[in-house]
C-alpha cells in the first residue's frame, strides 16, 4: 500500500495543539491502556479474540461488563488463545449504573464498546468518557445517536481532551479511510469528486439488524437531531462539501447497477472532508451499492421499504427483533466465505484514480479488526492532537491506514489516468 503524509487540519471540529504526544499527561497515569466493554456479545467476543492475538505485550487491557460469570467465561476462552489473558482484569459495569461507568472511564485511556443498539444503551458511557477525558470508540451505524452525542457531549470532550470516535467498524471505516486514501492520490487545492461503490457477500449481524430497526422506527427523531446539529455545527468558511444522493444508474465501466445507499457512511466522509483541507475547496462524495442484476435492486428495495414501514409499529418491530438478536452471528465457516470490496473513483484537476478497500467478512471479523485496531491506534500511535467528536480519519488518518493494511485489509490504487 502507498501512503502519503496527510494535509494540515483546519480548525473545523477539532482542537489543534502544536506540541505534545497523545500518550502524555493525565492519560499516561491511567491503570489501563484500553478496556473492552461488551466483550461477552458476538462481535465483542471477536474483538476480544483479536486483541488477545494482536495487542502488544506491553498493552494493559481489561474486560468490562455487567455479568462477572460471563466475563470469566470469556477470559477462559481468551486464555486458550493467549495464556497471558488468564490474568486479564475483569471490571463490573452496567449501562444503567452511571457510577460504574464513571469508574470504568477514569481507569483507562481508551474505551471500546460493542453494546448496542447505541441509541438505547450508549449515551451514559459516551458521557462518562467525555467528562473523564477518555478516548472512546464504537461501531455504531446509527445517525441519530451520533448527532445526539455531538450535541450533548462534543464540547465537554473538547474541554477535557477526549476523542469520541464513532463508526469504527464496517460502518464507516472502509468508506471514511478509503475516500481519504483516494484523495491523497489526487491533486491538491482543486475541486474533487469521489464515488464509492460497495460490493458485498455476507450476512448482517444481529447488532446491525437491531440498529436498522431502531433507525427505521425513528425517522422523524433522526431528522430532528440532524437539523439541530446543522444549526450549531461550524462549517468551513472557505470550502464546500456536497453529499448528493446520486441517481440509480448503470456504470459503463463495470456494467453494474449503482444503487444509492442511505447509510451513515456519507455523513462520516463529509465530516472528514469538512475538517481536513486536503479534500480541496469543493468536495463531492456519492455513495452506492454495486449490484450486478437490476431485479436484485428491486427485490432489495421492496424488502427495505417493507421493513421501514413495519418497523414504525412497536408490536411488529418487537416481533421482527426476535428474528435476529444482538449477540448472535454466523459460524466461522460461513464468515470465511464472506467478503466485501469498495471501489472508489476519484477525479479532480484533470486526473482520475481508482482505488480499492477490501477484506473478508465485513459484519463480524473485519469489523472486530477495525474496531480493535482503532483502539490500539488511539492508545499507542503518534497522532494529530484532536478532541471532541471526530471521525476515524480526523482522529487517526495515516496511522490507522497503516495499521489496517498491516492487519491484512487490501488498500490499494487500482489505476490512474
Amino acid at each position: 500500500m502507498t501512503l502519503v503524509t496527510s494535509g494540515a487540519m483546519s480548525a473545523y471540529g477539532v482542537l489543534r495543539i502544536e506540541h505534545g504526544d497523545t500518550t502524555e499527561g493525565h492519560m499516561a497515569e491511567r491503570e489501563y491502556d484500553l478496556v473492552l466493554f461488551g466483550g461477552t456479545g458476538f462481535t465483542g467476543g471477536l474483538t476480544a479474540e483479536y486483541l488477545a492475538r494482536h495487542a502488544p505485550e506491553s498493552c494493559r487491557w481489561a474486560l468490562a461488563g455487567r455479568s462477572p460469570a460471563k466475563l470469566e467465561r470469556l477470559r477462559d476462552r481468551l486464555a486458550r488463545i493467549n495464556a497471558d489473558c488468564a490474568a486479564l482484569p475483569l471490571l463490573e459495569a452496567d449501562v444503567a449504573d452511571t457510577e460504574s461507568l464513571r469508574r470504568l472511564a477514569e481507569s483507562t485511556r481508551v474505551v471500546i464498546t460493542t453494546v448496542g443498539p447505541y441509541l438505547h444503551y450508549g449515551e451514559a458511557l459516551v458521557a462518562a468518557c467525555a467528562r473523564s477525558g477518555t478516548d472512546y470508540v464504537d461501531l455504531t451505524g446509527e445517525p441519530e445517536f451520533v448527532d445526539r452525542m455531538y450535541l450533548a457531549h462534543h464540547e465537554t470532550a473538547r474541554a477535557t481532551g477526549a476523542r469520541l470516535v464513532h463508526a469504527c467498524g464496517f460502518d464507516s471505516v472502509p468508506y471514511d479511510l478509503g475516500v481519504y486514501f483516494t484523495v491523497q492520490h489526487l491533486p491538491k487545492n482543486v475541486p474533487l469528486t469521489v464515488e464509492g461503490q460497495l460490493r458485498v457477500h455476507a450476512e448482517f449481524s444481529g447488532g446491525t439488524y437491531a440498529s436498522a430497526l431502531t433507525v427505521f422506527s425513528r425517522r422523524r427523531q433522526m431528522a430532528r437531531a440532524a437539523r439541530r446539529r446543522r444549526e450549531v455545527e461550524k462549517r468551513p468558511p472557505d470550502r464546500r462539501v456536497h453529499l448528493p444522493k446520486g441517481p440509480l444508474y448503470r456504470d459503463r465501466e463495470t456494467g453494474r447497477w449503482m444503487v444509492p445507499l442511505p447509510t451513515i457512511d456519507p455523513q462520516i466522509v463529509g465530516r472528514s472532508a469538512a475538517a481536513l483541507d486536503r479534500y480541496g475547496p469543493d468536495f463531492t462524495y456519492r455513495h452506492y451499492a454495486s449490484v450486478k442484476r437490476l431485479p436484485t435492486v428491486a427485490v432489495a428495495g421492496l424488502g427495505l421499504g417493507a421493513l421501514g414501514v413495519l418497523a414504525r409499529f412497536a408490536p411488529v418491530r418487537d416481533a421482527l427483533g426476535h428474528l435476529r438478536k444482538p449477540g448472535e452471528g454466523p459460524s466461522e465457516e460461513r464468515r470465511m466465505r464472506s467478503w466485501f470490496a469498495v471501489r472508489f473513483v476519484g477525479e479532480g484537476g484533470g486526473e482520475r484514480v481508482v482505488t480499492e478497500f477490501a477484506g473478508g467478512d465485513p459484519g463480524y471479523d473485519e469489523t472486530a479488526k477495525m474496531l480493535a485496531e482503532s483502539a490500539l491506534c488511539l492508545a499507542f500511535d503518534k497522532l494529530p492532537a484532536t478532541s471532541g467528536q471526530v471521525t476515524p480519519t480526523v482522529a487517526m488518518g495515516d496511522a490507522l491506514l497503516t495499521r489496517l493494511a498491516g492487519a491484512g485489509l487490501t488498500i490499494r490504487v487500482v489505476r490512474r489516468s
